[in-house]
């Protein structure tokens, strides 16, 4: 049996709970759970916010940790390596998704926690837990520090979810690119776009996050309440990426937009935005695009251009008892940015 933390059911708190995982299979690496984020997405779904939470429970899918035993047939990993494991855990492997290594869009995919499986109790059950048995193709190399070890894990989903889009639409040198919101996905963002050598500015309601923006990396900040800020940019980004999950007004940065740009969402609100003027796209042959994390290929590309650029998350470590306090804290926006539970304190 292997302790974890999740819940019974919507309206009980995540408690200590014992699992079962299976033993390796030929393909198969075991993992030994250092650390792993907190996502908004696992509040949702352990809550039961989104529809067809399974219980029990057990969320977490910003895995990180030491491999501690390997199928027969592994070849990409051994005893001792530092790995990771985010949000896909399976998928059908056949599809032109999966050719394409953006397993990400497979009809099949397999969620981390909450996805089908033959093991018990019937679906996945994610990274709040003392260890992992994932297929070999799923489990990322991880190239940084291992000090650094806590700090990676947010990667392995507020990364990706950034980095993806900002690598698909080319953010780069003579590219200038917006990031609005400064959260758990946003500072990542700023951090990334920042490295990859854009020219980056951060959105906020809140003026008083100017600095902490800049300190991430951006050049500069906008206060999106500040009308005269925001028609200061019209017509000049190539690229906005929107990690904001609330519904909003998102004609405020298409005006932004250069002829051809794009406004990417990557926040998942509860309810749908309000619709869009359809002039603030044709007049300018504007897009709004989404993206979902990204593909094994990827996230792996991903980890080592982090592992490159000394960039890691801005965490918060906590003790998994207080992964109840955290969801309460996460709805108020009190984190900077991103949680990340010890899973030592799970024994």
């Amino acid at each position: 049996m292997t302790i974890a933390f999740g819940n019974l059911a919507f309206d009980e708190p995540l408690k200590r709970l014992e699992i079962e995982r299976r033993q390796p299979g030929p393909d198969d690496v075991r993992i030994d759970i250092a650390y792993c984020g907190v996502c908004h997405s696992d509040l949702h779904q352990a809550r039961g916010e989104w529809a067809g939470t399974l219980y029990p429970c057990v969320p977490g899918h910003e895995i990180v940790g030491r491999v501690s035993a390997v199928g027969g047939a592994v070849t990409r990993f051994k005893t001792g390596d530092l790995v990771g494991v985010g949000c896909i855990v399976d998928s059908c492997r056949h599809c032109y998704q999966c050719d394409d290594g953006l397993e990400n869009y497979c009809d099949h995919m397999v969620g981390t926690y909450n996805g089908p499986t033959p093991d018990a109790p019937g679906h996945t059950l994610g990274g709040y837990s003392q260890t992992i048995v994932v297929h070999e193709h799923y489990v990322l190399h991880i190239k940084h520090d291992e000090d650094q070890l806590a700090a990676v894990a947010p990667l392995l989903c507020a990364g990706i979810t950034t980095y993806s889009p900002l690598r698909h639409w080319n953010a780069g040198p003579g590219k200038k690119v917006g990031i609005v919101g400064i959260g758990g996905l946003g500072h990542m963002g700023i951090k990334l776009a920042h490295a990859m050598g854009a020219h980056v500015v951060a959105f906020t309601t809140s003026d008083s996050k100017r600095e902490e923006a800049k300190q991430l990396g951006a050049d500069e900040v906008v206060v999106s309440r500040n009308s005269a800020e925001m028609a200061a940019h019209r017509q000049s980004f190539d690229l906005i990426v929107n990690t904001v999950a609330a519904p909003h007004d998102l004609d405020a940065f298409l005006v932004l937009l250069k002829r051809d740009g794009t406004l990417t969402l990557v926040g998942a609100p509860a309810t749908p935005h309000p619709s869009p003027n359809v002039f603030n796209l044709i007049m300018k042959r504007r897009s709004i695009a989404g993206s979902m994390i990204g593909g094994i290929p990827e996230t792996q590309e991903m980890l080592d251009f982090c592992a490159e650029h000394g960039i890691v998350a801005d965490i918060e470590m906590i003790r998994a008892d207080e992964v109840n306090e955290a969801y309460d804290r996460m709805l108020k926006g009190d984190v900077k940015y991103r949680f990340v539970i010890d899973n030592s304190s799970l024994s």
